[in-house]
């Protein structure tokens, strides 16, 4: 009947509303079409039950019609009855008869279906956790599912049913524990090291400040509970992040949680819905902070399973970065100028440089930012009630940024910020002039200087300043260079590098001889040495670049084709150990787990497999480095 459409509906809308503003309407036929539009329900059902909606709606006015009084019921006598399927237009009462048994039955089918993934609760064997020693039964179990520790399992549960943590103190949060805790260990049970894993939960659960609604939603989400088991199992770090934000989890029950992530475009709207529930800018703060930490949720629970391709991951994280920094670019301005008010004719723009220019972000890149400004010749001041001088106004606006990205809230922080890419470095401005700038990297810049340059990216500026910073860079980048200078200054940084950061083991694979440094080197040295002649191969994506000098005949393809390999394998490794546990470990102490996750995130079937292929292309790689860069720098 209606309550049950109505019903259908608000579960739904309690469930992702949360999430997706365009759920939150109190019209039930509203809601129908929004849960379609979102992708929560088809448009078939959306369309039925809106029918069916209709017809009982109908059905219910002509009662209340007829009775002029507000009434449910149908006529229980057969007369009657006929005299009403007449009112509502029928020839036939029995043709009324068949279609309100149709659209009741609809309607009933609908609603039991999204209840029918309830989960099953029963478990294997025996578990039983009263008493002070564990059932042989109980350790049987405990054996059969994989756990190796049978004692220990035993008394981990049992103290979170004695109330142990704040999760585990109220009575219904060990009501709902108990009912799913079959299925939680059968969950555990199937990772690749269940002990491991149940005492990262345990972990897990000390931290938490409340339980009832984490269990309520793992308990109503079988799947939850098994990306739970595999986050503890193969990847610590994103199990901390968890244990920080366990409502994080969440996430996962948006229908697109495991698709890839929409375009740069879509995300930007995601967010400013997000951004428009804001009521101040401390709420601005918060939601951005919970939206981005989200979705590099979701990235990251991709990379664990190896489900996008290194491209993919590394362009979605930079999307996610480079939408929060766009959406808070103009808050901040607001509430700058509400006290020092605004410099008239001026623009303000945020240059990319790093990992988020060449849109190859890992889930713990910082941001490396440079930030550039212009106005009027004739404006030297803002025109608010505390006037600043333009080179300060500019300096303190991009300082209120970086706090905005930075600052710690309830929600955490956005991301770290690195300023050192600026020109002149931390001696420079925080904040430089267009003109400045672009004399900068004319006249002073060093040779690593505008290697860097080549992965700068305008991610905001309105348009006239854009145009002038995008034609300024290509004017730098496309200067003739002195070949000799060029390769030995390239050849003496990279030798720099390897005496201050040496690779501590073939898994720091940015610093690695034949690593992510060499690759990308060679390419900003190719980039710099050729760009005035064929300016078309700049690009700030290194696998692009290698790309464009085979394009234009100043790569051999075979040479080009290693060097495409070689980049996407090192950032596959080096995004998957990112995520888990850092290149500082003990490859020989690594858990099953993590070898296993490790393998599969660089497509190898085995760890052994991972190393022999790691040693391959780093080898590959320095030789290539070393017969184009460091050979001919020596001889000269």
């Amino acid at each position: 009947g209606i309550r049950e459409i109505e019903f259908f509906a608000q579960t739904q809308q309690l469930i992702w509303g949360g999430r997706d503003p365009s759920l939150r309407t109190p019209m039930t036929l509203a809601a129908l079409a929004a849960l379609a539009a979102s992708g929560h329900i088809s448009e078939e059902v959306a369309a039925e039950m809106a029918e069916s909606y209709r017809f009982l709606r109908r059905v219910e006015n002509r009662l209340q019609m007829q009775e002029d009084r507000q009434v449910h019921n149908l006529p229980g006598e057969q007369t009657s009855l006929n005299r009403f399927a007449l009112f509502l237009g029928y020839d036939e009462p029995a043709a009324f008869g068949r279609d309100l048994i149709t659209h009741l039955s609809r309607v009933e089918a609908h609603y039991a279906k999204l209840f029918e993934e309830a989960p099953d609760l029963s478990g294997p064997g025996s578990l039983v956790f009263t008493g002070g020693e564990p059932e042989p039964a109980t350790m049987a179990s405990l054996e059969e599912l994989g756990f190796s520790d049978g004692s220990k399992v035993f008394n981990l549960v049992r103290s979170w049913h004695h109330g142990r943590y704040r999760a585990t103190r109220s009575t219904r949060s060990r009501q709902i524990l108990t009912e799913f805790m079959p299925n939680l260990l059968a969950a555990f049970g199937n990772t690749l090291e269940p002990d491991l894993a149940l005492t990262r939960f345990d972990t897990f659960l000390s931290g938490l400040p409340a339980g009832v609604q984490l269990f309520s939603m793992l308990h109503a989400n079988p799947k939850l509970m098994d990306l739970l088991a595999e986050i503890m199992g193969a990847a610590p770090l994103l199990a901390e992040q968890l244990g920080h934000k366990p409502e994080r989890l969440e996430a996962v029950l948006s229908f697109d949680f495991f698709e890839a992530l929409p375009s740069r475009d879509a995300l930007e709207s995601e967010l400013r819905e997000r951004l428009a529930d804001a009521r101040d800018f401390q709420d601005i703060l918060d939601l951005s902070r919970q939206w981005g930490a989200d979705r590099r949720f979701q990235v990251g629970v991709h990379i664990l399973r190896a489900s996008l391709g290194v491209d993919a991951t590394g362009h979605a994280l930079s999307d996610i970065a480079e939408s929060v920094l766009r959406a808070l670019v103009k808050p901040v301005e607001t509430e700058f100028s509400a006290r020092h008010g605004r410099i008239k004719g001026s623009s303000f723009a945020v240059l990319a440089m790093g990992k988020l220019g060449g849109r190859e972000m890992t889930v713990s890149s910082d941001l490396d930012l440079v930030f550039i400004y212009d106005h009027e010749s004739e404006t030297t001041s803002s025109d608010g009630a505390r006037p600043l001088d333009a080179s300060q106004y500019f300096a303190k606006l991009s300082q209120r940024f970086i706090n905005a990205i930075t600052a710690q809230t309830a929600e955490g922080t956005l991301y770290e910020i690195d300023m050192r890419l600026r020109p002149s470095g931390n001696a420079g401005p925080i904040a430089s002039k267009l003109a400045g700038f672009l004399s900068y990297y004319e006249d002073d810049a060093w040779t690593w200087e505008h290697m860097a340059l080549t992965r700068a990216r305008v991610i905001h500026a309105p348009d006239r300043i854009r145009r002038q910073i995008d034609e300024g860079l290509t004017a730098i980048l496309t200067q003739s260079r002195d070949k000799e200078k060029l390769l030995k200054d390239v050849a003496d940084m990279r030798a720099r590098i390897e005496r201050e950061k040496p690779a501590r083991s073939i898994w720091s694979v940015k610093y690695l001889r034949g690593g992510l440094t060499d690759l990308e080197f060679m390419a900003q040295y190719l980039q710099l040495l050729h760009a005035a002649a064929h300016p078309g191969i700049l690009s700030p994506s290194t696998e692009d670049t290698f790309a464009r000098l085979t394009t234009a005949g100043l790569l051999d393809s075979a040479t080009a084709a290693t060097c495409i390999r070689a980049t996407q394998f090192m950032r596959q490794v080096q995004g998957i150990l990112r995520l888990t546990v850092g290149p500082a470990f003990d490859a020989d102490t690594l858990p099953e787990g993590l070898q296993a996750a490790l393998a599969r995130a660089g497509g190898t079937q085995s760890f052994a497999r991972l190393r022999e292929e790691l040693i391959d292309t780093a080898a590959q790689v320095h030789g290539i480095f070393r017969e184009m860069i460091e050979v001919p720098a020596k001889d000269l």
